[in-house]
C-alpha cells in the first residue's frame, strides 16, 4: 500500500506509541532507582554506581551517532529492502528488551553491572533512534504527526507511572529491605517492553523511496581504501555538526537538555532525598513518584494546547509549575509539620503535571525539525537529527550522573547505611534543589524565543512546496520571509540554492558504515 493511502489512525498512533513505554518507563526506573539500588544492595559506591551509568552512555552516545546514518542508508542493505530501514531494528530488537533483567540481579561485580547496562543502552539506541523518526516518515500533516506524537507521550507517561508504582508496590509489599522486589519489578518490564516494540514494529510504515534513492540502489558498490573511509567518517562527522546550523534545531536541542537533564536530576536524588533528608520509607517515595499518573489526562490535554498555543508557552507553564513546586519542597524540608506526608503527595503530583508537559512538547517538535533543514540542505536527514539527540542527550546524562555520584561521594554519603551523616543530607537537599532549578531557568530562558508553532511550520512548509513547484524565489511573501529566515537562521537568499559540495555526503557515510 502506498504511502498516500494510509491513514495515522488512533489505533495505529496508539501502536507506534507503545515503544515509549519502554523509552520513559526503562529509564524512569533506572533514573529513580538503579543508583539507589546499587548503593543500598549491591554494595557499590556513590562513584561506581554512577560511572556505570556515566561510562555506558559515553560510549552508548558515540554508537548512537553513527545510528542515525545507519539507518538513513540501510535501505541499500537487503534487511533494510524487506523489513524497513527503521523497522528492521524494531524487529530485532524487541526480544533484545530481555537483558533489562540482568541490570537488577543481586551479588555481581562491577563489571558485570557495567557491561549489561552498556549493552541494555545500545539495544535501546538501537530501537529508539530509528523509531523516533518515524512520524517524519508516516505523514507530512502536522495533525497527524500532532495524533502521533499525543499517542506517543500519553504512553510515554503511562510508561513513567508503572515505572514508579510498581516498583513502590513491590517493596511495599516484600519490604524495603528487600532486593527482590527490584528483580521481579525488571522481569515485569522486560516483558512489557518486548512485547510494546514488537507492536509498534506491526503497525507502522516508512516513506516510499525517492527516485534519487532507487538511483543510488542500482549502483554498483564500490571498494574503498582505508583513507576513503576514514574520509567518510570525518564527512560524517560534519554532517551532525551541520544539524547545530539550523537556528530551531539549536533551540529545540538546547531546551530538551536542560529541561530534561533537571527532571533526570530530580528523579535520581528524589529517592535519596525522601528517605535520608525527610527520613520517609522508600515505598513512600515511590508512591510519590508514582503521582506521575496524572500525567496521562494531562498529556492529551497537552495534545490540544500545543496546537492551539505552541510549543513556546507550554515550556513556559510546566518549567513554571516544577519550579514553584521545588519551592514547596524546600519549605517541607526546613518547615517539618505534622502534615508532611500530605504536602507532599500534593507537591508531587503538581510536579508531574509541570514534568508531563515539559516530556511531551520536545518530541512532539521534533518530527517538524526535518522540515526547517530541508530548506536549507535539500535533503530529508531524520536519523541525522534523531541521532544529534541522543548522542547529546546520552552524554549530558552521563556527565550529570557522573556528577551527582561524585558530589554524594564528596559530601560523606555512606554506602549500605540507613543513616547518614549531615552533611550527606546537605549535598543531596543541595543537588534537588539547586541543580534542578538551575537548570530549569536556563531552559526556560531559551524556550521564550522558540518560535516553532502550528502557524509558522504551515507557513514554511507552504513555502518549501511552492518552491518545489518551481515558484519563483523573488515571489516570496514578507511573511513567508520572515518565518524561513527566524527558523533556519539564514539568509532567505542564502536558501533553497542547488545542493552545495558541503551536503552531498549522503553516500559517503552510509558506504563506510555498510560496506
Amino acid at each position: 500500500m502506498s504511502l498516500k493511502k494510509r491513514k495515522v489512525t488512533i489505533p495505529v498512533s496508539i501502536g507506534y506509541g507503545l515503544t515509549d513505554i519502554m523509552g520513559g518507563g526503562a529509564f524512569t526506573v533506572i533514573g529513580a532507582w538503579l543508583l539507589f539500588f546499587y548503593t543500598t544492595f549491591v554494595g557499590l559506591s556513590p562513584i561506581e554506581a554512577a560511572s556505570i551509568v556515566a561510562i555506558a552512555r559515553i560510549v552508548d552516545a558515540i554508537v548512537s551517532l553513527f545510528m542515525g546514518s545507519f539507518t538513513d542508508h540501510f535501505y541499500k542493505n537487503y534487511l533494510g529492502k524487506k523489513f524497513g530501514r527503521r523497522r528492521f531494528f524494531l524487529l530485532i530488537g524487541a526480544p533484545l528488551m530481555l537483558v533489562y533483567i540482568l541490570l537488577w540481579l543481586n551479588g555481581m561485580n562491577f563489571w558485570f553491572y557495567l557491561a549489561v547496562y552498556l549493552a541494555f543502552e545500545i539495544i535501546a539506541a538501537m530501537v529508539l533512534i530509528p523509531w523516533e523518526t518515524l512520524p517524519s516518515e508516516m505523514t507530512k500533516d502536522f495533525n497527524d504527526r500532532t495524533k502521533l506524537s499525543t499517542c506517543r507521550m500519553f504512553l510515554s507517561a503511562s510508561g513513567t507511572f508503572l515505572a514508579t508504582f510498581i516498583p513502590g508496590l513491590l517493596i511495599g509489599w516484600l519490604g524495603d529491605h528487600n532486593a527482590d522486589a527490584y528483580l521481579i519489578n525488571g522481569v515485569v518490564f522486560a516483558v512489557l517492553f518486548t512485547v510494546c516494540v514488537f507492536i509498534s514494529w506491526k503497525v507502522t510504515w516508512e516513506r516510499e523511496l525517492t527516485p534519487e534513492m532507487l538511483a543510488e540502489m542500482k549502483k554498483a558498490p564500490q571498494a574503498k581504501t582505508a583513507a576513503e573511509q576514514l574520509a567518510a567518517v570525518g564527512n560524517l562527522f560534519k554532517e551532525y555538526a551541520s544539524t547545530l546550523k539550523v537556528r530551531a534545531f539549536r533551540k529545540h536541542l538546547a531546551i530538551y537538555l536542560f529541561s530534561f537533564t533537571a527532571k533526570d536530576v530530580y528523579n535520581t536524588v528524589f529517592v535519596f532525598f525522601c528517605v535520608y533528608c525527610l527520613s520517609v520509607s522508600s515505598s513512600l517515595a515511590g508512591s510519590l513518584l508514582s503521582m506521575s499518573i496524572v500525567g496521562l489526562p494531562v498529556t492529551l490535554a497537552a495534545g490540544v494546547a500545543i496546537i492551539k498555543y505552541g510549543p513556546s508557552r507550554l515550556y513556559v507553564f510546566a518549567y513554571s509549575v516544577m519550579l514553584l513546586c521545588l519551592g514547596g519542597f524546600f519549605l517541607v524540608y526546613q518547615f517539618p509539620t505534622d502534615h508532611k506526608v500530605m504536602l507532599l503527595v500534593i507537591l508531587a503530583g503538581v510536579y508531574q503535571v509541570g514534568r508531563c508537559v515539559l516530556e511531551f512538547t520536545p518530541w512532539n517538535v521534533f518530527p517538524f525539525i526535518p522540515d526547517i533543514d530541508e530548506m536549507i540542505t535539500r535533503q530529508r536527514r531524520e536519523g541525522l537529527f534523531a541521532a544529534v539527540m541522543t548522542f547529546s542527550r546520552k552524554t549530558t546524562v552521563a556527565i550529570a550522573t557522573f556528577a551527582e555520584g561524585l558530589f554524594l561521594q564528596s559530601g560523606g554519603f555512606v554506602k549500605g547505611s540507613q543513616v547518614q551523616p549531615q552533611e550527606a543530607i546537605n549535598t543531596i537537599a543541595l543537588l534537588l534543589f539547586v541543580g534542578t532549578a538551575g537548570l530549569l531557568i536556563i531552559a526556560l530562558w531559551q524556550a521564550l524565543t522558540f518560535h516553532l508553532n502550528k502557524r509558522t511550520h504551515k507557513i514554511f512548509v507552504d513555502e518549501i512546496e511552492r518552491l518545489k513547484a518551481h515558484g519563483r524565489k523573488q515571489d516570496v511573501t514578507p511573511e513567508a520571509r520572515h518565518v524561513v529566515e527566524d527558523l533556519t537562521g539564514y539568509s532567505y537568499d542564502e536558501l533553497w540554492n542547488p545542493v552545495s559540495a558541503e551536503y552531498v555526503t549522503s553516500a559517503t557515510p552510509g558506504s563506510a558504515l555498510n560496506g
